[in-house]
């Protein structure tokens, strides 16, 4: 196969791992299906149709082999497949925010725990993050398939196993509530936040998409912008999702020392802000992103003072 180069993505974090181009013949031979879904652009170099929802869980699942030893990665179809790039770019972020801590306590990344709030059926940050930092996860989801899957996937990936818990939200009006076990600590929160109002916004969303990549809705069918309900919308979108989280996080002000959250809509983070500042939070953070044309960010906030953070 013909290789090129092309320019570091300096958009990406510096310890990003796909900050280069895919070495699609290293990945090929990690997940050898991944073959059928390449080929050439009209500059005569190897590329993936990254519309085809198949192409990309492959080469998800040739990246997880490679960079991360995981061997088996998969879930129920319609379930949303995610990014890596800019998944592992939170992650890298979200160390960052630790980076104070664990210097001024000299811990090691296995004593950290780090809740996942939405694990979600593909399981992917606590993936990452533990592989990549040694963190220990907790991941939590309102939905029993998604626990299933998750479950499945760390139970066929042995270095997996004693490092992730899964934990169901049985009330689907909480997040933290049911969660939290009663004299538990968590050094991080993370959440990638349901983005649409409804299920309306949601199909508008996807035929936006569409529109932006030229597609029909025929070819639509095979896009990779998968996803159940609870994974794709919420009442009252991001907005209300993430006011309720920080509402409900005052409640566990002195048993987490970082939350954080994704927030996809610029437009959101006033809304956030006042929110934050309602329940008293004594520091804020908002740490931009961007994957290519794409910009994302996250906020970080804590009720605890520095005193209280190295104590932690």
């Amino acid at each position: 196969m013909k290789k090129f180069k092309i320019e570091e993505k300096k958009t990406l974090h510096e310890r990003n791992l796909h900050r280069f181009a895919y070495d699609f013949e290293l990945l090929i031979k990690k997940t050898p299906r991944l073959k059928e879904f390449i080929s050439k652009n009209k500059f005569g170099n190897e590329t993936l149709d990254f519309s085809d929802k198949n192409a990309v869980k492959a080469l998800n699942q040739a990246l997880l082999k490679e960079y991360y030893e995981i061997e088996f990665w998969d879930f129920p179809e319609n379930y949303l497949i995610p990014p890596i790039p800019g998944r592992a770019d939170y992650i890298h972020y979200a160390a960052g925010i630790l980076s104070d801590y664990q210097k001024q306590k000299n811990k090691k990344g296995k004593e950290i725990k780090v809740l996942d709030i939405g694990v979600g059926a593909n399981c992917i940050y606590p993936l990452i993050g533990n592989r990549v930092y040694d963190w220990k996860f907790i991941g939590s989801d309102l939905d029993p398939i998604s626990i299933q899957s998750a479950q499945k996937i760390i139970d066929r990936n042995p270095n997996l196993h004693q490092q992730i818990e899964l934990r169901l939200q049985k009330n689907h009006s909480d997040i933290f509530k049911g969660i939290f076990l009663p004299t538990e600590k968590i050094h991080l929160t993370l959440c990638n936040p349901p983005f649409h109002r409804s299920s309306e916004d949601a199909n508008e969303g996807t035929n936006r998409k569409l529109k932006n990549l030229s597609l029909t809705k025929k070819d639509g069918e095979k896009l990779n912008f998968g996803g159940i309900a609870n994974e794709l919308w919420c009442e009252g979108g991001e907005v209300e999702f993430i006011r309720k989280m920080i509402l409900e996080s005052k409640v566990f002000a002195k048993k987490c020392l970082w939350f954080t959250t994704l927030v996809s809509k610029k437009t959101t983070l006033p809304s956030v802000y006042f929110h934050l500042k309602k329940v008293n939070a004594l520091e804020v953070k908002t740490v931009e992103m961007a994957q290519g044309q794409k910009n994302s960010r996250f906020v970080a906030w804590t009720f605890l003072s520095k005193q209280e953070q190295m104590e932690f």
